[in-house]
């Protein structure tokens, strides 16, 4: 074997241990899986159910109204007062591709009708109710 003399550099070694990579990407993987279910989101609502045909998913703002009657703007909740303080800038903001109204099927429905002439107020002209299509029984 041939040594070395001073000055001399040694060769490079381009190898990269990949191993260690995979497992990093393999753990993030097993993370991602098990968190992306919990973050579907948003506000848990019972929707009622009916034999309305589907529409096409737009992205437009999304109202919800909970079975104790707390109201939500996306994923910010807020009192009645507030809703009907705040919901015209939300509207002018978010609500340009339309409003969409996701009211529990066991809510008090004068909320609903308070919240409905609250954006009926804003000048909203393109409104949707949420439901769930029924189960066909055969």
């Amino acid at each position: 074997m041939r040594r070395r003399s001073r000055g001399e550099r040694s060769p490079l070694n381009a190898e990269i241990n990949v191993v260690s990579l995979i497992d990093v990407m393999m753990l993030l993987m097993v993370i991602f899986m098990i968190t992306a279910p919990i973050m579907q989101g948003g506000v848990d609502v019972k929707l009622p159910k009916t034999d309305a045909s589907p529409l096409e998913s737009k992205g437009g703002l999304v109202i919800s109204i909970t079975r104790d009657g707390s109201i939500f703007a996306g994923d910010l909740k807020m009192s009645l007062k507030t809703f009907r303080a705040s919901f015209k800038g939300l509207a002018k903001r978010q609500g340009k591709e339309g409003v969409y109204l996701r009211a529990d099927q066991n809510v008090n429905y004068g909320i609903v009708a308070q919240v409905l002439s609250i954006i009926q107020a804003a000048g909203v002209t393109n409104l949707g109710f949420v439901t769930e299509p029924e189960e066909v029984v055969k």
